[in-house]
């Protein structure tokens, strides 16, 4: 996985201008989740971040934490 985002950032990223709405940005923030977490938990933070990566998700700083953000068990 980690392979697959270096490819990513290093070009195809590499070559766009940054408009990224989250610090860090989602490419940044699914390295750090995965290499924290683990994949499985690194992967599901990322989608569950990459899915409010849109005009009504909000921006900002947002850290690699575990239960998602806007996450509450029991709910």
């Amino acid at each position: 996985m980690l392979g697959v985002l270096s490819f990513y950032r290093n070009e195809i990223t590499g070559n766009m201008p940054p408009n990224c709405r989250f610090v860090p940005s989602c490419s940044a923030y699914m390295v750090e989740a995965i290499t924290t977490y683990g994949a499985w938990r690194g992967f599901v933070l990322s989608a569950w971040r990459v899915a409010r990566c849109n005009p009504t998700g909000g921006s900002g700083y947002d850290p690699v934490t575990w239960p998602p953000v806007g996450y509450r068990a029991g709910d």
